[in-house]
């Protein structure tokens, strides 16, 4: 067999595999394939055509790469884990009533809530930025294999193997839906379900399994271990002659990988880009008979792999193990890099020679394998590649600039940027700006319309020009002033109708960052992002957000908030540069966003919100790792606000995250206002903020689904935060901001929400809900 690298393999040698593809398509395909069908305008079957395409694709591509072991199942067409839960029969109640068991329109209400049925929780994956659907096991759960899905996409890939979810991490994700359910004891009849999955793919032709359990990646105490080891006892015995992969991802198995390594799994996957040192202790631990999946590839980050250390990384598992006992792999699924370099026709030519998108990586594991295979000048010449782009990386003058380096030595250090008195900074904003009990106000963004996605296209193509777009953008602030004007909220946004993303937008004009035109990567369902490439020192050249804030607050009295996006956000939702830590970068962004706040400052912004969705998503999964992330996080939100006077208002934005344990580090980053997202969880999450000692607004509706929350509902909700946080520390806003989502849902959400607060002002402040009113809207 000839790979796409043009060396013929014949095929007695090491093997390579991947874990999983991308799957929203090169050109977004699968978003508008689904957003056509949510519209009604494209059928099931148009829909699941394109997903088919989508996934032949991959596979053609990896079969020309020659790799060895494809992946199944491992496509969705919004979430794996939302998949896992069907896979199971782990519906709730209040779905299966509807809903025929198996059906699009079940799945996506599980996704998105319909009518009054409220979806499913949504949180971050891991550490990573994409979302996951968060199960939910009720007392009466029942669970039984589903396997339509799987068998279909096996049927469609002969040969692949079948990608599942790990019962146990799939209950360490899932939520209990009544008190007292505690997910992890339902393990036995799930794993019956499990059992059953198993010998419906070995009847359908399946040879090999992979099961990811990345949840053995975290803290694993001894009774989570015992769990997957019962597990596996099971899932092993299900059938003879089908080979089962345990895979682990976003880091290394710690204390407990020889028990790991003992389970009755014909391969172990092990990632070798977070956790390279488990490497030796695994060579040691493996049994005689299993092989080791060496994820040696970075799955999670863009930069070319330095072949030549892999090279060295890897003999020793040849030596100890023999080519037959080994496979290489990247370290996760590919599903978090973008699809290829082919599409990325403006980047630097330079730069676009240090990056590796996925079809990249494929070509990266061909070359890997090769050279292990050659030696002499037939090795050399295929690591010669690799070796040149990280030199001429090293050598790059545009990575380092002196004068930031400059400017971060003259700043006072982390533990001496407190600005004033929380109380006395309240006294002064409340003078400075005077707004009722529980303000009304939005997190930023505002729809992103087909008129101003058109005009965006327009600009790039030369279309319109300059001066004509920036009309535009005015004329669409002018609406969007006027219409929450009308709506009658408190604080105002001027809707970041420039803004194409909200990490993307700051990073295309701050130094040191490259912006692509297709690396798209999955956020959740049809959410899409293009992460910014950091690859250099960071610095701000002029002003970025200043001139439209400016224009927005000469249209109306009310204050306009300022929306900046905080420095670990950019941080987490960037491809990072891997040659600097990341205490230097994140002082270096903490440096640029500090001096545009300071700017908004001087031009009279009263309010300035710094979003920072991900502060919780860069946690380590290890406990013992966090208390230096923490450290740095706040470090960074607070050398941002440092250098601003106690008469602006800083609004600190979090998003879907489970924020109990990290109350204290929050409160240390003293944001006059925090907003967070609190509506899926019923006001759950705002407990641990009990103590905050400044202002708060917890989300009353849940920006990610379709569906228009009534007046009751966030009158509900109101009413339960003002069990927990003082009516006069309180705060009214959506859980974030409302980009993805249409004007005609928006204008009534937000419409509840300023008739809900006007109710809950007159009511006795803990008192149950108000009745009286627009019970119509309710």
């Amino acid at each position: 067999m000839r790979n796409i690298i043009g060396v013929e393999m014949d095929g007695d040698g090491i093997e390579t595999a991947v874990l999983g593809f991308p799957r929203i398509g090169p050109d977004r395909e699968l978003k508008t394939a689904l957003e056509s069908f949510w519209r009604g305008d494209a059928t099931a079957a148009e829909l699941e055509g394109v997903a088919t395409a989508l996934r032949r694709d991959q596979r053609d591509a990896a079969v020309a790469a020659g790799v060895d072991v494809l992946p199944s199942n491992d496509f969705s067409l919004y979430d794996h884990v939302l998949d896992a839960a069907l896979l199971v029969d782990a519906v709730p109640e209040r779905f299966a009533e509807d809903f025929e068991p198996g059906s699009l329109e079940l799945m996506f209400a599980m996704a998105r809530g319909g009518g009054e049925v409220a979806p499913l929780e949504m949180t971050k994956w891991f550490d990573t930025n994409y979302h996951y659907l968060v199960p939910e096991i009720g007392p009466r759960t029942g669970f039984a294999p589903r396997l339509a899905k799987p068998l279909a996409e096996l049927a469609d890939a002969p040969g692949s193997r079948p990608v599942l979810l790990g019962p146990v991490s799939f209950l360490s994700l899932a939520k209990g839906a009544a008190p007292g359910v505690r997910p992890l004891e339902r393990l036995e009849p799930l794993l019956d379900a499990y059992q059953g999955v198993l010998e419906g793919l070995a009847r359908a032709g399946a040879t090999e399994v992979q099961i990811d359990e990345p949840c053995l990646a975290g803290d694993v105490d001894v009774d989570l271990l015992a769990l997957i080891e019962r597990s596996w006892d099971r899932l092993a015995g299900a059938r003879s002659d089908l080979e089962l992969a345990l895979v682990t991802y976003f880091g290394g198995l710690g204390d407990a990988l020889e028990r790991v390594l003992r389970l009755p799994a014909a391969e172990f996957h092990l990632d070798l880009v977070r956790a390279p040192e488990q490497l030796g202790p695994a060579l040691a631990a493996v049994g005689d008979e299993a092989r080791l999946s060496l994820g040696v590839i970075d799955g999670r980050n863009v930069w070319r792999s330095d072949l030549d250390a892999i090279v060295r990384q890897v003999e020793p598992a040849l030596a100890r193990l023999g080519a037959g006992r080994v496979r290489l792999a990247p370290s996760c699924s590919l599903l978090h890099v973008p699809y290829s370099l082919e599409r990325e026709s403006r980047l630097d030519p330079e730069l676009r020679s240090w990056l590796a998108f996925a079809t990249e990586k494929l070509d990266e594991l061909a070359r890997l394998r090769a050279a292990l295979a050659a030696d002499g000048s037939e090795r050399e010449a295929l690591l010669a590649p690799s070796r040149r782009a990280l030199e001429g990386r090293r050598r790059s003058a545009r990575v380092t600039d002196p004068q930031t380096a400059a400017r971060l030595a003259e700043l006072p250090a982390p533990d001496r940027c407190d600005r004033a008195p929380a109380s006395e900074r309240a006294r002064i904003q409340a003078s400075r700006c005077e707004l009722p009990a529980l303000p009304t106000t939005t997190i930023g963004s505002l729809p992103q319309t087909a008129a101003i996605r058109d005009a965006r296209r327009r600009l790039l193509t030369g279309e319109l020009d300059r001066a004509g777009y920036e009309r535009f953008l005015e004329a669409e602030i002018d609406a969007a002033i006027l219409r929450q004007e009308q709506l009658g909220l408190d604080v105002l946004v001027h809707g970041e109708p420039e803004r194409n993303d909200m990490v993307q937008y700051f990073a295309e004009r701050l130094r040191g960052f490259a912006a692509t035109e297709a690396g798209w990567v999955q956020s959740y369902g049809s959410r899409c992002v293009r992460p910014p490439i950091l690859f250099g020192d960071v610095s701000r050249p002029e002003p970025i957000s200043v001139r439209w804030w400016r224009y927005a607050q000469g249209l109306t009295e009310r204050p306009v908030k300022a929306i900046l996006t905080g420095p670990t956000t950019m941080m987490q939702w960037s491809f990072l540069r891997d040659d600097l830590p990341a205490e230097a970068i994140g002082a270096q962004l903490a440096l640029a966003i500090g001096d545009e706040a300071l700017d908004l400052e001087r031009i009279g912004a009263a309010m300035i919100q710094i979003d920072e969705a991900a502060f919780r998503e860069g946690l380590p999964l290890r406990r013992s790792e966090r208390a230096g992330y923490l450290r740095r996080a706040v470090d960074n939100f607070r050398q941002t606000t440092a250098r601003l006077g106690p008469a602006t208002q800083v609004h600190l934005h979090m998003c879907y995250s489970e924020f109990g344990e990290l109350a204290e580090e929050i409160a240390r980053m003293d944001a006059d206002v925090l907003s967070i997202e609190a509506s899926r969880s019923g006001m759950d999450l705002l407990e641990p903020f009990a103590g905050y000692p400044n202002r708060i607004g917890p989300g009353v509706y849940d920006i990610h689904s379709p569906r228009i929350p009534s007046v009751r509902e966030i009158e509900e909700l109101l009413e339960r935060a003002e069990g927990t946080i003082p009516r006069e520390r309180l705060w009214v806003n959506p859980d974030c901001g409302l980009k993805t989502r249409r004007w005609e849902e928006v204008l009534p959400a937000l419409e509840n929400l300023v008739v809900a607060a006007h109710r809950r002002r007159e009511a006795e402040p803990g008192g149950p809900a108000a009745t009286r009113g627009r019970t119509s809207a309710g």
